[in-house]
């Protein structure tokens, strides 16, 4: 799989991000501890263990924390993003001054296990949703949401929106405020002629009447919408199975005029069956809301690491 490039967004800045995570750890006195136990110009090596499996990602961030904090510090790696890793693998490793590699290590596996946790969770549904495609939402973690949808990406999902400037999504609050679907549509429009913004345009319904109204207003209307949210149409039922048969009724309904996104009780075990009803996407907030890190250490004496990880199972 090659390398995935962060996601472009106009004004995020992902240096001043790993600043911002940089400063709150060394704050204005720096590393205290390293500064009372390790000799300022030691050099060691120390290498990168993965202590579960899952699929690795924040590597080509994990080499730009490291230099920021010291450019003279030297990085190898045997993966790249994107790829599959077991427990016990030794992933990398990185050599140079060992006050640079300690203060940049937390920060380092911070961002490393909530990607590769996002990645890994993304990979399974992304390949049980097929062939639908697998979104994130906005629900990220707040200043790093260019991050999480980077870790989507890594793992084989495609990105939603990346925040409220790239993409109309006209939601239940906004035709709640707009008086109706019709009217929400109408105004989105006519905003967007009055503008000249070009712009992909999503509805969010609940019902089928909602498919019906849109699907009314776009026969009888030229119109910028581009995709039909269908939320909350998988049923969930008693038995802990679900029933999809009014999310596949919709998807009938719109028959191929608009792409169609499937949303809300989407898990691991529910998005093979919502995938087959003929959606285009399905979006899941857990992807980013409710991160399950991966574990991952970074350590300078590996084979005590090992013997250590053997010990508690985790290597």
């Amino acid at each position: 799989m090659e390398s995935k490039a962060p996601p472009c967004h106009p004004t995020y800045d992902l240096k001043a991000v790993i600043k911002l995570a940089l400063a709150e750890d060394s704050a204005d006195k720096g590393d205290v501890t390293s500064m009372a136990t390790i000799p300022a110009q030691m050099e060691v090596e120390a290498q990168f263990l993965a202590k579960e499996d899952g699929i690795i990602a924040g590597i080509a961030l994990a080499e730009m924390i490291f230099h920021e904090v010291d450019p003279s510090l030297k990085v190898e790696w045997c993966q790249k993003d994107g790829d599959h890793v077991h427990k016990g693998l030794r992933l990398g490793k990185v050599y140079g001054r060992a006050h640079s590699i300690v203060v940049a290590e937390r920060v380092v596996l911070n961002f490393m296990q909530r990607m590769s946790g996002i990645a890994t969770l993304t990979k399974a549904m992304a390949d049980a949703a097929s062939p639908a495609v697998i979104l994130e939402t906005r629900k990220t973690a707040p200043g790093l949401r260019l991050v999480d949808k980077w870790a989507v990406l890594i793992g084989g999902g495609k990105n939603h929106r990346l925040g409220l400037f790239d993409m109309v999504l006209i939601k239940d609050n906004h035709v709640s405020i707009a008086g109706g679907i019709t009217k929400a549509l109408k105004s989105t429009d006519h905003y967007l002629l009055q503008n000249n913004i070009q712009m992909e345009v999503e509805v969010e319904t609940r019902t089928l009447e909602e498919v019906k109204e849109v699907l009314e207003y776009a026969s009888q209307n030229k119109t910028s919408l581009t995709r039909i949210m269908l939320d909350n149409m998988v049923i969930p039922q008693s038995n802990g199975d679900v029933d999809v048969s009014m999310l596949r009724e919709a998807v009938r309904m719109i028959d191929g005029r608009f792409e169609t996104e499937a949303s809300g009780n989407v898990t691991l075990d529910t998005v093979h069956q919502i995938g087959q009803t003929g959606v285009t996407y399905i979006s899941s907030g857990a992807l980013t809301h409710s991160v399950r890190a991966l574990d991952i250490s970074l350590k300078i004496d590996t084979e005590l690491a090992l013997e250590v990880g053997r010990r508690t199972n985790r290597a």
